[in-house]
């Protein structure tokens, strides 16, 4: 019981002060890792949370890829596939409430 107690003291202390790092999602890391030069913590953290709220994780993962190789966007918006424009619309919905809630 004690062990349970201290493991569960550890755990409230370190989580919070691991977040910014360890518990980054995918679009942060993108957006933190970018050339773009307005790209901050904040600016990327707002993002991150609109994707928490709009996009599975696997379209997160995918949208994170179009950071670094922005033709991947491209080539998904001019997909013909039905689950390429399914993804589009789900990213478009994200991209537009990003720039709202962000100020982006």
């Amino acid at each position: 019981m004690k062990n349970s107690l201290r493991l569960a003291a550890t755990v409230a202390v370190f989580v919070p002060l691991m977040s910014g790092v360890a518990l980054a999602g995918a679009i942060e890391r993108a957006c933190m890792g970018s050339d773009r030069q307005v790209a901050n913590r904040s600016l990327c953290g707002c993002i991150q949370q609109v994707a928490d709220t709009t996009l599975q994780g696997s379209d997160q993962r995918r949208a994170a890829t179009f950071f670094k190789d922005p033709e991947k966007a491209h080539a998904t918006w001019m997909s013909k596939s039905a689950s390429d424009d399914a993804f589009w619309s789900r990213y478009k919905n994200f991209g537009a409430t990003a720039a709202a809630s962000c100020g982006g």
